[in-house]
C-alpha cells in the first residue's frame, strides 16, 4: 500500500511538472508570434540569420523559414511589414536602402550585432612587389592596368560586387572619382563565381585584381600579406548619403571603405509590440572571427542546409553562457 502511495505522490509531482513546463512556455513573450526572417542570396550570411532564429525560438517565436530577397527589396519588405527581421543590414554600406524604406520611422537597428566589417581592393603579392603597386589610382597608368587584363581589351579586369547589394554603387563611384574609366573594367555577376575564376587565375599564377570584404571565407584563402595586399586610394570617395565621409583609418591608411558592422533590422511596430525582441536584438553580438572561421567551413564544403544547422548549434553549445546571457536580457526586457 505505501508502495502505491508513493507511486500516486511520484505521478501527481510529475504532473504538476508538466502542468508548470507548460505554464511556463506560455508565458514567454514570443508565444503564438510569427516571425519572417530575411537574408540576401549570399549563402555565407545563414549562419548569422540562423543564430538570431534560434534565440527568437528560445524566447516562443514560432520562425518561418528564412526568405532569400535582395538587400533593396529585403529593407522595403521588413518596412511594411512583409517581413519582421535581417540579421545583415550592413552599416554605413546600407544606409541609402534604409533610408529609402522609410528609416527610423519604419525600421529599428538598435544592436550591432557584428562589427569591424572591412572591404576593399586587392591586388596579389607578388605583382605588388615586382611593379611597386600599392594604390588603385597607380591603375591609370594603362602600363600597369594591362597587367589586370583577363579578356585581351587592354583593360584591367576589376573582380566587382554583384548588382544590388550597395558595394556596387561605390566600386561605380570610385572608378570615376579615381579616373580610372578608361583603364579599368568593373565586372559584374555573380561574385561566387567571379571570385572561384580569380582564385584559379592566382593558383596558375597570373596577377589578380578583386574587390572583396570580411567577414567571407575569401580572405582565408587569398591572406592579406601573404598571398595578397590591399591597395589604398588616393582620397576618400563615397557616394549618396555617404557623401563626404572620411575613410582613412586611425592608422592613416585608407581603403576607400569605412569598416562596417553588421546590424539586425527589424520592422519597427513589430519591434514596438515586442520588448523581448527588440532587446535581443539589441544585445546579440557575434565576432566577425567566428563568421570568417565558419564561412571557411563553408568554401570547404560544409555548406549543406544540415551542415549550416549544426554549425548554429555548435556554436550556442561552445558559448553557452553567452547565449543565455542574451535571452535572459530578453526576457527581463518584456516583464
Amino acid at each position: 500500500m505505501a508502495f502505491m502511495n508513493n507511486h500516486r505522490i511520484a505521478a501527481v509531482l510529475a504532473a504538476l511538472a508538466l502542468a508548470g513546463g507548460a505554464q511556463a512556455q506560455a508565458k514567454l513573450p514570443g508565444t503564438g508570434i510569427r516571425v519572417q526572417p530575411l537574408q540576401s542570396p549570399i549563402a555565407e550570411e545563414s549562419f548569422q540569420t540562423l543564430l538570431v532564429g534560434r534565440a527568437l525560438e528560445k524566447l516562443g517565436y514560432t520562425v518561418q523559414p528564412t526568405k532569400e530577397v535582395e538587400y533593396p527589396t529585403a529593407h522595403v519588405a521588413i518596412a511594411q511589414g512583409d517581413a519582421t527581421y535581417m540579421a545583415n543590414h550592413w552599416d554605413p554600406l546600407h544606409a541609402d536602402f534604409y533610408k529609402n524604406a522609410g528609416g527610423d520611422a519604419r525600421l529599428s537597428r538598435t544592436g550591432s550585432y557584428s562589427q569591424n566589417a572591412v572591404q576593399g581592393y586587392l591586388i596579389d603579392k607578388k605583382t605588388a612587389d615586382q611593379y611597386g603597386i600599392t594604390r588603385i589610382d597607380q591603375l591609370k597608368d594603362p602600363k600597369l592596368a594591362q597587367l589586370f587584363d583577363t579578356n585581351g581589351d587592354g583593360k584591367a579586369d576589376l573582380t566587382g560586387c554583384t548588382p544590388g547589394w550597395g558595394c556596387e554603387g561605390v566600386i561605380e563611384h570610385q572608378l570615376t572619382a579615381y579616373g580610372l574609366r578608361n583603364t579599368v573594367t568593373h565586372v559584374q555577376g555573380s561574385y561566387s563565381a567571379l571570385i572561384a575564376d580569380t582564385i584559379a587565375r592566382f593558383r596558375q599564377g597570373q596577377p589578380i585584381l578583386y574587390y572583396t570584404w570580411t567577414p567571407y571565407w575569401v580572405s582565408g584563402v587569398l591572406r592579406p600579406g601573404q598571398e595578397v595586399v590591399w591597395l589604398q586610394v588616393p582620397h576618400s570617395a563615397l557616394p549618396g548619403d555617404q557623401a563626404g565621409v572620411d575613410t582613412e583609418l586611425p592608422n592613416g591608411r585608407n581603403y576607400g571603405f569605412i569598416p562596417n558592422q553588421q546590424r539586425i533590422v527589424a520592422n519597427k511596430q513589430f519591434t514596438d509590440q515586442n520588448p523581448a525582441a527588440a532587446k535581443l536584438f539589441e544585445v546579440m553580438q557575434l565576432p566577425v572571427g567566428d563568421i570568417n572561421a565558419q564561412n571557411l567551413a563553408m568554401r570547404d564544403g560544409h555548406n549543406r542546409p544540415a551542415d549550416l544547422a549544426r554549425h548554429a548549434d555548435g556554436w550556442i553549445r561552445a558559448h553557452q553562457a553567452t547565449f543565455d546571457g542574451w535571452i535572459a536580457q530578453a526576457l527581463a526586457a518584456s516583464r
